[in-house]
């Protein structure tokens, strides 16, 4: 891993210092069935909510001014930038106001994230408790920019701010679910957050993926951690 980490090289995105991460390659038979799986089941799922989504569309739209969709840099694998779909859940320009609320922020380490944020609308404090905005990601999951399973993809920002072994959670694609989604989310600290997706990297096989995805539906139900 040391000679791995001597291989990190950074290069300019907008003014920011964005990480070169080497790739962790899994077994290639892995690799093309996980591909498959994002595929066919994120176009299964879009289909099957494509209802929801439409309400959720129409919802946001109607109750708050700016865009349905919030797109926003994330880093992809490799520390590469992909924009990032999501239904917006805060008023419009809420990205603006973050270093004025930084003083609120309930987590540690680079994660910004306040419980009772005063920028989220009346139905995306709703979307944000049932997860119902991050299904436009989706859309990323068939485009190949992230996997159904897979570390939540960080911000620009804090993948500037990683250190060491850290940076290996963008030798993966990011993923719509994870170790961290299912054991906690926003209640876990920033500490066993980056464990839980380092133990990913290292151990992941398809049984790991199903018994994630299983674990999602009783975690998102009960919106444990969600904020």
């Amino acid at each position: 891993m040391s000679v791995l980490l001597e291989r990190i090289d950074t290069e300019e995105l907008n003014g920011q210092a964005v990480f070169c991460v080497p790739c962790l390659c899994a077994p290639p038979v892995y690799r093309l069935v996980k591909r498959v799986f994002d595929v066919v089941m994120s176009a299964l799922l879009l289909v099957a909510l494509s209802p929801l989504i439409l309400i959720v569309a129409l919802c946001v739209r109607l109750t708050s001014p700016g865009p349905i969709i919030f797109k926003q840099l994330r880093a992809g694998v490799g520390g590469k930038p992909f924009t990032m779909f999501k239904f917006r859940t805060m008023r419009d320009g809420a990205e603006n106001d973050r270093d004025a609320l930084a003083v609120l922020n309930e987590q540690d380490g680079p994660v910004f994230k306040i419980a009772a944020d005063p920028r989220l609308t009346r139905i995306g404090r709703f979307l944000r408790r049932s997860s119902i905005d991050e299904l436009p990601q989706l859309i990323n999951c068939l485009l190949g920019q992230m996997s159904l399973v897979g570390p939540r993809p960080l911000w620009i920002d804090e993948a500037c701010q990683a250190k060491g072994q850290e940076k290996f959670r963008m030798s993966v694609k990011p993923g719509l679910t994870c170790l961290w989604q299912v054991s906690g989310r926003s209640e876990l600290s920033y500490d066993k957050w980056v464990a839980l997706d380092l133990y990913y990297v290292h151990h992941r096989s398809l049984l790991l993926d199903a018994m994630i995805l299983v674990q999602t539906i009783p975690a998102v139900l009960s919106a444990r951690g969600a904020y």
